[in-house]
Protein backbone atom coordinates (compact mmCIF):
# COMPACT_ATOMS: atom_id res chain seq x y z
CA UNK A 1 0.00 0.00 0.00
CA UNK A 2 1.46 3.33 -1.01
CA UNK A 3 1.86 6.15 1.46
CA UNK A 4 1.47 9.85 0.87
CA UNK A 5 3.84 12.42 2.31
CA UNK A 6 2.91 16.08 2.20
CA UNK A 7 5.71 18.63 2.57
CA UNK A 8 4.47 22.17 3.22
CA UNK A 9 6.54 25.25 2.44
CA UNK A 10 7.49 25.80 6.09
CA UNK A 11 9.67 22.69 6.11
CA UNK A 12 7.51 20.45 8.31
CA UNK A 13 6.78 16.97 6.98
CA UNK A 14 3.35 15.47 7.53
CA UNK A 15 2.97 11.74 7.01
CA UNK A 16 -0.63 10.61 6.63
CA UNK A 17 0.28 6.94 6.34
CA UNK A 18 -0.82 6.18 9.92
CA UNK A 19 -3.43 3.39 9.85
CA UNK A 20 -6.95 4.54 10.51
CA UNK A 21 -9.08 2.54 12.87
CA UNK A 22 -12.03 1.09 11.01
CA UNK A 23 -15.20 -0.56 12.20
CA UNK A 24 -14.99 -4.33 11.84
CA UNK A 25 -17.46 -6.12 9.56
CA UNK A 26 -18.80 -8.03 12.58
CA UNK A 27 -19.64 -4.79 14.38
CA UNK A 28 -21.29 -3.42 11.23
CA UNK A 29 -23.39 -6.56 10.91
CA UNK A 30 -24.47 -6.37 14.55
CA UNK A 31 -25.42 -2.71 14.23
CA UNK A 32 -27.36 -3.49 11.05
CA UNK A 33 -29.21 -6.28 12.85
CA UNK A 34 -30.00 -3.93 15.71
CA UNK A 35 -31.37 -1.26 13.35
CA UNK A 36 -33.36 -3.91 11.50
CA UNK A 37 -35.40 -4.36 14.65
CA UNK A 38 -37.32 -1.10 14.21
CA UNK A 39 -39.20 -1.44 17.46
CA UNK A 40 -36.00 -1.79 19.47
CA UNK A 41 -34.15 0.89 17.49
CA UNK A 42 -36.81 3.56 18.03
CA UNK A 43 -37.23 2.44 21.65
CA UNK A 44 -33.52 3.10 22.18
CA UNK A 45 -33.95 6.63 20.86
CA UNK A 46 -37.04 7.19 23.00
CA UNK A 47 -35.49 5.91 26.25
CA UNK A 48 -32.27 7.84 25.52
CA UNK A 49 -34.17 11.11 25.03
CA UNK A 50 -36.14 10.50 28.23
CA UNK A 51 -32.93 9.78 30.15
CA UNK A 52 -31.17 12.90 28.86
CA UNK A 53 -34.17 15.08 29.74
CA UNK A 54 -34.37 13.56 33.22
CA UNK A 55 -30.69 14.33 33.81
CA UNK A 56 -31.61 18.02 33.44
CA UNK A 57 -34.65 17.69 35.70
CA UNK A 58 -33.56 20.69 37.80
CA UNK A 59 -33.98 22.89 34.72
CA UNK A 60 -37.38 21.41 33.83
CA UNK A 61 -39.11 21.09 37.21
CA UNK A 62 -37.88 23.30 40.03
CA UNK A 63 -39.23 25.75 42.58
CA UNK A 64 -36.30 28.10 41.86
CA UNK A 65 -36.14 30.45 38.87
CA UNK A 66 -33.72 29.64 36.08
CA UNK A 67 -32.69 33.27 35.82
CA UNK A 68 -33.76 36.45 37.54
CA UNK A 69 -32.89 40.10 37.67
CA UNK A 70 -32.96 42.31 40.75
CA UNK A 71 -31.77 45.87 41.19
CA UNK A 72 -29.89 45.74 37.89
CA UNK A 73 -28.03 42.48 38.71
CA UNK A 74 -28.46 38.98 37.31
CA UNK A 75 -28.94 35.93 39.52
CA UNK A 76 -29.06 32.19 38.76
CA UNK A 77 -31.05 30.68 41.65
CA UNK A 78 -31.21 27.24 40.04
CA UNK A 79 -27.42 26.92 40.42
CA UNK A 80 -26.56 29.28 43.30
CA UNK A 81 -28.21 29.67 46.70
CA UNK A 82 -29.02 33.26 47.63
CA UNK A 83 -30.19 34.32 51.11
CA UNK A 84 -33.38 36.26 51.44
CA UNK A 85 -31.38 39.27 52.69
CA UNK A 86 -29.92 39.56 49.18
CA UNK A 87 -33.32 40.83 48.05
CA UNK A 88 -34.11 42.99 51.06
CA UNK A 89 -35.59 40.31 53.32
CA UNK A 90 -34.84 39.65 56.97
CA UNK A 91 -33.88 35.95 56.96
CA UNK A 92 -30.37 34.64 56.34
CA UNK A 93 -31.72 31.37 54.98
CA UNK A 94 -32.15 30.66 51.26
CA UNK A 95 -34.94 32.63 49.67
CA UNK A 96 -38.14 30.73 48.95
CA UNK A 97 -39.07 32.17 45.57
CA UNK A 98 -42.61 30.75 45.55
CA UNK A 99 -43.46 32.78 48.66
CA UNK A 100 -45.63 35.85 47.95
CA UNK A 101 -43.49 37.87 50.38
CA UNK A 102 -40.27 37.13 48.47
CA UNK A 103 -41.96 37.78 45.14
CA UNK A 104 -43.15 41.15 46.46
CA UNK A 105 -39.59 42.01 47.53
CA UNK A 106 -38.30 41.17 44.07
CA UNK A 107 -41.07 43.19 42.42
CA UNK A 108 -40.21 46.21 44.56
CA UNK A 109 -36.63 45.99 43.33
CA UNK A 110 -37.83 46.12 39.72
CA UNK A 111 -36.98 42.44 39.41
CA UNK A 112 -38.10 39.69 37.08
CA UNK A 113 -37.90 35.88 37.08
CA UNK A 114 -37.77 33.20 34.38
CA UNK A 115 -39.30 30.01 35.76
CA UNK A 116 -38.82 26.41 34.59
CA UNK A 117 -41.54 24.70 32.59
CA UNK A 118 -42.85 23.17 35.84
CA UNK A 119 -42.40 25.59 38.77
CA UNK A 120 -42.29 22.80 41.36
CA UNK A 121 -39.57 20.43 42.50
CA UNK A 122 -40.20 16.85 43.61
CA UNK A 123 -40.34 17.88 47.29
CA UNK A 124 -42.14 21.21 46.89
CA UNK A 125 -45.35 21.32 48.91
CA UNK A 126 -47.86 23.63 47.27
CA UNK A 127 -49.44 25.66 50.04
CA UNK A 128 -51.75 27.48 47.64
CA UNK A 129 -53.77 24.68 46.06
CA UNK A 130 -57.28 25.52 44.96
CA UNK A 131 -58.82 22.60 46.81
CA UNK A 132 -58.04 19.74 49.18
CA UNK A 133 -55.16 17.41 48.44
CA UNK A 134 -54.73 15.27 46.48
CA UNK A 135 -55.69 17.93 43.94
CA UNK A 136 -57.00 16.84 40.55
CA UNK A 137 -55.01 17.56 37.37
CA UNK A 138 -55.32 21.09 36.09
CA UNK A 139 -53.43 24.01 34.59
CA UNK A 140 -51.35 24.50 37.74
CA UNK A 141 -50.55 20.81 38.27
CA UNK A 142 -50.70 18.88 35.00
CA UNK A 143 -51.04 15.47 36.68
CA UNK A 144 -52.43 16.74 39.97
CA UNK A 145 -50.79 16.53 43.38
CA UNK A 146 -50.22 13.71 45.84
CA UNK A 147 -51.73 13.50 49.31
CA UNK A 148 -49.09 15.92 50.66
CA UNK A 149 -49.51 18.58 47.98
CA UNK A 150 -46.44 17.77 45.86
CA UNK A 151 -46.62 18.02 42.08
CA UNK A 152 -46.99 14.56 40.51
CA UNK A 153 -45.36 15.54 37.20
CA UNK A 154 -42.22 16.75 38.96
CA UNK A 155 -42.05 13.60 41.07
CA UNK A 156 -42.38 11.42 37.96
CA UNK A 157 -39.49 13.22 36.24
CA UNK A 158 -37.20 12.91 39.25
CA UNK A 159 -38.45 9.41 40.02
CA UNK A 160 -37.70 8.27 36.49
CA UNK A 161 -34.13 9.53 36.83
CA UNK A 162 -33.69 7.88 40.21
CA UNK A 163 -35.05 4.55 38.93
CA UNK A 164 -32.83 4.56 35.84
CA UNK A 165 -29.66 5.54 37.70
CA UNK A 166 -30.33 3.05 40.50
CA UNK A 167 -31.06 0.30 37.98
CA UNK A 168 -27.92 1.05 35.96
CA UNK A 169 -25.73 1.07 39.07
CA UNK A 170 -27.21 -2.18 40.37
CA UNK A 171 -26.87 -3.83 36.96
CA UNK A 172 -23.26 -2.67 36.56
CA UNK A 173 -22.02 -3.91 39.92
CA UNK A 174 -24.10 -7.09 39.71
CA UNK A 175 -22.55 -7.82 36.32
CA UNK A 176 -19.03 -7.44 37.68
CA UNK A 177 -19.67 -9.85 40.55
CA UNK A 178 -21.70 -12.32 38.48
CA UNK A 179 -19.18 -12.40 35.63
CA UNK A 180 -16.25 -12.86 38.02
CA UNK A 181 -17.88 -15.76 39.90
CA UNK A 182 -19.28 -17.43 36.78
CA UNK A 183 -15.96 -17.10 34.94
CA UNK A 184 -14.03 -18.63 37.84
CA UNK A 185 -16.40 -21.59 38.08
CA UNK A 186 -16.56 -22.22 34.35
CA UNK A 187 -12.87 -21.83 33.58
CA UNK A 188 -11.40 -23.95 36.38
CA UNK A 189 -14.26 -26.47 36.65
CA UNK A 190 -13.82 -29.52 38.82
CA UNK A 191 -13.86 -28.97 42.57
CA UNK A 192 -13.95 -25.18 42.19
CA UNK A 193 -17.09 -25.43 40.07
CA UNK A 194 -18.67 -27.99 42.37
CA UNK A 195 -18.15 -25.97 45.54
CA UNK A 196 -19.12 -22.73 43.80
CA UNK A 197 -22.35 -24.18 42.47
CA UNK A 198 -23.39 -25.51 45.87
CA UNK A 199 -22.71 -22.13 47.49
CA UNK A 200 -24.65 -20.29 44.77
CA UNK A 201 -27.58 -22.69 45.15
CA UNK A 202 -27.63 -22.19 48.92
CA UNK A 203 -27.45 -18.41 48.52
CA UNK A 204 -30.17 -18.45 45.87
CA UNK A 205 -32.44 -20.47 48.17
CA UNK A 206 -32.51 -17.79 50.85
CA UNK A 207 -35.77 -15.82 51.24
CA UNK A 208 -34.51 -12.61 49.67
CA UNK A 209 -37.56 -10.46 50.35
CA UNK A 210 -37.73 -11.38 54.05
CA UNK A 211 -34.00 -10.80 54.49
CA UNK A 212 -34.23 -7.37 52.89
CA UNK A 213 -37.22 -6.49 55.07
CA UNK A 214 -35.31 -7.53 58.19
CA UNK A 215 -32.16 -5.65 57.17
CA UNK A 216 -34.02 -2.46 56.23
CA UNK A 217 -35.80 -2.53 59.60
CA UNK A 218 -32.40 -2.62 61.32
CA UNK A 219 -30.70 -0.01 59.12
CA UNK A 220 -32.39 3.13 57.84
CA UNK A 221 -32.09 2.70 54.07
CA UNK A 222 -30.81 5.30 51.64
CA UNK A 223 -29.97 4.75 47.96
CA UNK A 224 -26.45 3.53 48.75
CA UNK A 225 -27.48 1.18 51.56
CA UNK A 226 -30.34 -0.22 49.47
CA UNK A 227 -27.97 -0.68 46.54
CA UNK A 228 -25.56 -2.66 48.72
CA UNK A 229 -28.38 -4.83 50.12
CA UNK A 230 -29.80 -5.69 46.70
CA UNK A 231 -26.30 -6.29 45.38
CA UNK A 232 -25.97 -9.20 47.82
CA UNK A 233 -28.52 -11.18 45.81
CA UNK A 234 -28.86 -9.58 42.37
CA UNK A 235 -25.61 -10.98 40.92
CA UNK A 236 -26.77 -14.61 40.88
CA UNK A 237 -28.80 -14.31 37.68
CA UNK A 238 -25.65 -13.85 35.56
CA UNK A 239 -23.56 -16.65 37.07
CA UNK A 240 -25.22 -19.48 35.16
CA UNK A 241 -24.93 -17.69 31.80
CA UNK A 242 -21.25 -16.81 32.17
CA UNK A 243 -20.37 -20.20 33.67
CA UNK A 244 -21.93 -22.03 30.72
CA UNK A 245 -20.03 -19.91 28.19
CA UNK A 246 -16.70 -20.45 29.98
CA UNK A 247 -17.32 -24.20 30.21
CA UNK A 248 -18.00 -24.24 26.47
CA UNK A 249 -14.97 -22.25 25.35
CA UNK A 250 -12.27 -23.19 27.86
CA UNK A 251 -11.02 -26.11 25.74
CA UNK A 252 -11.13 -24.41 22.34
CA UNK A 253 -7.99 -24.62 20.22
CA UNK A 254 -7.01 -20.98 20.59
CA UNK A 255 -7.33 -21.27 24.40
CA UNK A 256 -5.09 -24.36 24.43
CA UNK A 257 -2.64 -22.51 22.18
CA UNK A 258 -2.54 -19.62 24.66
CA UNK A 259 -1.79 -22.07 27.47
CA UNK A 260 0.99 -23.63 25.40
CA UNK A 261 2.52 -20.18 24.90
CA UNK A 262 2.71 -19.75 28.68
CA UNK A 263 -0.14 -17.27 29.20
CA UNK A 264 -1.42 -17.12 32.77
CA UNK A 265 -4.95 -18.21 33.65
CA UNK A 266 -6.05 -14.64 34.40
CA UNK A 267 -4.81 -13.41 31.00
CA UNK A 268 -6.51 -16.28 29.19
CA UNK A 269 -9.80 -15.66 31.03
CA UNK A 270 -9.86 -11.93 30.34
CA UNK A 271 -8.27 -11.76 26.89
CA UNK A 272 -9.43 -14.94 25.16
CA UNK A 273 -12.47 -16.49 26.86
CA UNK A 274 -14.34 -13.47 28.25
CA UNK A 275 -15.01 -11.79 24.84
CA UNK A 276 -16.93 -14.89 23.73
CA UNK A 277 -18.86 -15.04 26.98
CA UNK A 278 -19.79 -11.36 26.75
CA UNK A 279 -22.03 -11.99 23.75
CA UNK A 280 -24.51 -13.99 25.83
CA UNK A 281 -24.02 -11.65 28.78
CA UNK A 282 -24.78 -8.47 26.85
CA UNK A 283 -28.04 -9.87 25.54
CA UNK A 284 -29.08 -10.53 29.14
CA UNK A 285 -28.17 -7.10 30.57
CA UNK A 286 -31.25 -5.10 29.41
CA UNK A 287 -33.52 -7.63 31.11
CA UNK A 288 -31.35 -7.51 34.24
CA UNK A 289 -31.80 -3.72 34.22
CA UNK A 290 -35.55 -4.21 33.99
CA UNK A 291 -35.47 -6.52 36.98
CA UNK A 292 -33.41 -4.04 39.00
CA UNK A 293 -35.90 -1.24 38.40
CA UNK A 294 -38.83 -3.51 39.20
CA UNK A 295 -37.19 -4.64 42.45
CA UNK A 296 -36.67 -1.04 43.60
CA UNK A 297 -40.25 -0.12 42.71
CA UNK A 298 -41.64 -3.17 44.52
CA UNK A 299 -39.73 -2.44 47.71
CA UNK A 300 -40.83 1.21 47.65
CA UNK A 301 -44.42 0.13 47.10
CA UNK A 302 -44.25 -2.18 50.11
CA UNK A 303 -42.62 0.52 52.24
CA UNK A 304 -39.26 -1.23 52.64
CA UNK A 305 -37.33 0.73 50.03
CA UNK A 306 -36.19 4.33 50.00
CA UNK A 307 -37.24 6.50 52.95
CA UNK A 308 -40.05 9.02 52.66
CA UNK A 309 -39.21 12.11 50.67
CA UNK A 310 -37.39 10.45 47.78
CA UNK A 311 -39.11 10.75 44.38
CA UNK A 312 -40.04 7.10 44.02
CA UNK A 313 -42.38 5.57 41.48
CA UNK A 314 -43.19 2.78 43.92
CA UNK A 315 -44.20 5.30 46.58
CA UNK A 316 -46.44 6.99 43.99
CA UNK A 317 -48.14 3.65 43.30
CA UNK A 318 -48.60 3.14 47.03
CA UNK A 319 -50.26 6.55 47.27
CA UNK A 320 -52.57 5.57 44.43
CA UNK A 321 -53.57 2.45 46.37
CA UNK A 322 -54.20 4.49 49.53
CA UNK A 323 -56.17 7.21 47.68
CA UNK A 324 -58.69 5.43 45.50
CA UNK A 325 -60.59 8.70 45.12
CA UNK A 326 -57.54 10.14 43.27
CA UNK A 327 -57.05 7.76 40.31
CA UNK A 328 -54.46 10.03 38.68
CA UNK A 329 -51.89 8.97 41.27
CA UNK A 330 -51.97 5.26 40.48
CA UNK A 331 -52.47 5.76 36.75
CA UNK A 332 -49.55 8.19 36.47
CA UNK A 333 -47.16 5.85 38.26
CA UNK A 334 -48.43 2.79 36.38
CA UNK A 335 -48.10 4.27 32.88
CA UNK A 336 -44.68 5.77 33.66
CA UNK A 337 -43.37 2.41 34.86
CA UNK A 338 -45.08 0.48 32.05
CA UNK A 339 -43.68 2.72 29.31
CA UNK A 340 -40.16 2.67 30.78
CA UNK A 341 -40.05 -1.12 31.20
CA UNK A 342 -41.64 -1.74 27.79
CA UNK A 343 -39.04 0.40 26.03
CA UNK A 344 -36.23 -1.40 27.86
CA UNK A 345 -37.66 -4.80 26.88
CA UNK A 346 -37.82 -3.73 23.22
CA UNK A 347 -34.21 -2.55 23.40
CA UNK A 348 -33.25 -5.88 24.96
CA UNK A 349 -34.90 -7.77 22.10
CA UNK A 350 -32.98 -5.67 19.57
CA UNK A 351 -29.69 -6.34 21.40
CA UNK A 352 -30.46 -10.05 21.34
CA UNK A 353 -31.06 -9.89 17.58
CA UNK A 354 -27.85 -7.92 17.08
CA UNK A 355 -25.69 -10.62 18.69
CA UNK A 356 -27.55 -13.55 17.11
CA UNK A 357 -25.05 -15.13 14.63
CA UNK A 358 -27.88 -16.81 12.72
CA UNK A 359 -29.63 -13.54 11.91
CA UNK A 360 -28.73 -11.31 8.99
CA UNK A 361 -29.99 -7.77 8.52
CA UNK A 362 -32.79 -7.35 6.02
Amino acid sequence: MSTTTVQPTDGFVINDSAPRRQVSPLTKRRWANFKANKRGYYSLWAISIMMVLSFFAEFIANDKPLLMGFDGNLFVPVLVEYPETEFGGVFETEARYTSPAVQELIAVGDGWMIWPLIPFSYDTIDLYTEGPVPEAPGARHWLGTDDVGRDVTARIIYGFRLSILFGLALTFFSSIIGIAIGATQGYFGGLVDLIGQRLVEIWAGLPVLFLIIILTSMIEPNPYVLLALLLLFNWMSLVAVVRAEFLRTRNFDYVNAARALGETDSVIMVKYVLPNAMVATLTFLPFLLNGSITTLTSLDFLGFGLPAGYPSLGELLAQGKANIQAPWLGLSGFFTLAIMLTLLVFVGEAVRDAFDPRRSAT
